[in-house]
Parts: structure tokens; C-alpha cells; sequence
């Protein structure tokens, strides 16, 4: 019998394990892949004997990665991402125009979305696909190129450049702050907060926000959402309180649909970077949208401070260990 030449398990085996890792689901990867969750589940118990490692924990609400399993799924979209592209690139014979651009929901409708006239004004021959997931993990896809992502700027096999910083503060309806007029700081773990839950580690809740604000508060109730627009939504009827990220949140403010409460102003701990594989060149597409995007960034960057916050925003971001950069300009 020929020994395997690269010693690896099945190759579908494989791709299975990947698509569970990346959706964080057997049966979504059964979905995708148009197979039965068990014979996903099959195939990625197959790899796990071979490799005498467990890949996934199991729980009730799907599967979570192990260190071993992080690591094989790292290393197999990397690699999944370059095929794919010399597949694309034999397909096309020549340069494409198209570029994906992965983002958060949030980040598409009120920071990037509004901005892209100026591209279709200047670059009318560049496409640009819009791919949009609240869990970041999904950003490895193949066919993304460019990636806003939001955190301390360490992602594996990914260059990064930091844009902007951001600050966060409590915001409601106007409607909220006329009935709560006079609440303070301290005041705040006792009203209707609206939280955002299901999101990446990075992202700030209230717990943390309120200690960063100097209030200690026990167990907090309110109502939880699982997108941070769906929250705004419910604070701009009159539902209760948001963090609001002020780069997010800024133009609602200056449009009175939503009003900042109390004088509680924090450097939010992260920064919103762009990034990319970097074990693969960017497109001519891709590397004129970085170019844009940090045009962009820089106009940002130059927009007055939220009133009451400190100088000291960016909380040395720029010199923690990971790929991140300094913001540039």
C-alpha cells in the first residue's frame, strides 16, 4: 500500500472539520457541505482518532474549538483561502475587479455603508462585495480580502493596521432622558440598560463600562440583543439604555435621534484595525480599498474628541504585542 505523500487525514475529512469549526456547528457544516450532521460528525471523529487529540468540545448550543483543534483550523482556512484564490485567479485569467470586504453589521450600516458613494464616484470600475457576520471567525473566508475588525490587534497569519481608537458613553432616546432628567453616574446600574450579548470577547458590556466609569454594581438586569444595531434600535424607542460606541453612534447624536446620558465618557479598551492574510497578496482592487479605507480613517481621526473625554483614548494600543500598527498619520 502507497503511504500517504503529505501524511495527512482524508481530505473531506478535513474540509468537514473546517466548516464545523467555522460555523461552530455541526449542522450548519452538514448544511453547507450538503451531507447528514452525522456524517460530519463521522468524518471529524475519524481525525480526531487519527490524530489521538480532541478537536471540539461539545455542548448544548454546538461545538467550541480545543487548543489542538484551533490550531488545525487556523492552519487549514489559511490554507483553504490560497487555493481558493489560485483557483479564482486560473478561472478569471486575469485581474479581477471584485473585492470582498468582511465587517460587523454595525460597521457596514453606520460607518462604512454610508461612506461608499465616494468609491462608486471615483473607482466606478471596482465592485465590492459585502460580507457581513457578527462573529468574526467567519471573516476567513475564502473570497475576503479585507477585514474591519474591532480589538487589540492580534489576529494569527493577519496583517493589521489600526485606523481609529474609539470612546463609549451611555446613550437613550431623547424621550428616556427627559423622564430619567437628573440621574447620575451611580445611578445607572438602577435603569433599564440594554445590553449586547454573543459577541466577540473584545466587545465591551456594561459590567466592565460601569467599573471603567468608577461604579461597582452587583447583578444587572435588562434586556440582551445579539446585534448592537437591533439595540440602538430598542434604545431609540425608548426602551433603555446602549453603550454607544461614539465613531458608531456620533452622527444619531448629532441628529437628536439619540441623546448621550449622564457624564460618563470611557476609552473603549480596543481599536478598529484593517486587516488581511498575510501569506496572500492583496488584489489591485483590494489594495486601492485599503488605500480608501485609511483615507477615510484619517478624516475620522481628525473629528473633535466626544466632550468629557480623556487625551489618553488609544491606551497604548499601538504597543501591545500582535500584529497591530500604530495609527497611521
Amino acid at each position: 500500500m502507497v503511504r500517504r505523500y503529505y501524511d495527512l487525514p482524508s481530505l473531506s475529512a478535513l474540509a468537514m472539520f473546517e466548516a464545523a469549526a467555522r460555523h461552530s456547528s455541526v449542522k450548519l457544516a452538514a448544511q453547507e457541505l450538503n451531507v447528514t450532521p452525522g456524517a460530519v460528525s463521522r468524518q471529524i471523529k475519524s481525525v480526531e482518532l487519527e490524530l489521538g487529540e480532541p478537536l471540539f468540545l461539545r455542548n448544548g448550543k454546538g461545538v467550541v474549538l480545543t487548543g489542538a483543534g484551533e490550531e488545525l483550523f487556523r492552519a487549514l482556512a489559511s490554507g483553504f483561502s490560497r487555493t481558493s484564490e489560485v483557483v479564482r485567479s486560473i478561472k478569471a485569467g486575469e485581474t479581477s475587479n471584485n473585492v470582498a470586504i468582511a465587517c460587523s453589521d454595525v460597521f457596514a450600516t453606520m460607518w462604512l455603508i454610508p461612506r461608499m458613494p465616494d468609491v462608486w464616484t471615483r473607482h466606478p470600475r471596482i465592485f465590492v462585495d459585502h460580507v457581513i457576520w457578527e462573529n468574526a471567525r467567519n471573516y476567513r473566508r475564502s473570497d475576503v480580502e479585507l477585514r474591519v475588525q474591532y480589538g487589540l490587534g492580534s489576529w494569527v497569519d493577519e496583517t493589521a493596521e489600526l485606523h481609529f481608537d474609539d470612546w463609549i458613553y451611555p446613550v437613550c432616546s431623547p424621550e428616556f432622558a427627559r423622564r430619567h432628567a437628573g440621574a447620575t453616574i451611580g445611578d445607572l446600574a438602577d435603569l433599564p440598560l440594554l445590553s449586547v450579548e454573543w459577541v466577540e470577547s473584545d466587545w465591551l458590556g456594561w459590567e466592565e463600562a460601569l467599573l471603567r466609569g468608577g461604579v461597582r454594581a452587583g447583578a444587572l438586569r435588562g434586556r440582551r440583543f445579539g446585534k448592537f444595531s437591533i439595540a440602538l434600535q430598542a434604545a431609540m424607542a425608548d426602551q433603555g439604555l446602549v453603550i454607544g460606541w461614539h465613531r458608531m453612534v456620533g452622527p444619531l447624536v448629532e441628529q437628536g435621534a439619540l441623546v448621550r446620558f449622564s457624564d460618563l465618557v470611557v476609552p473603549a479598551p480596543g481599536g478598529y484595525y484593517l486587516t488581511w492574510n498575510s501569506t496572500r497578496r492583496l488584489s489591485d482592487a483590494a489594495a486601492l480599498m485599503r488605500g480608501w479605507i485609511g483615507e477615510q480613517a484619517r478624516l475620522v481621526r481628525a473629528m473633535p474628541r466626544p466632550v468629557g473625554a480623556r487625551t489618553d483614548s488609544v491606551t497604548a494600543i499601538s504597543g501591545r504585542e500582535g500584529g497591530g500598527s500604530e495609527i497611521p498619520g
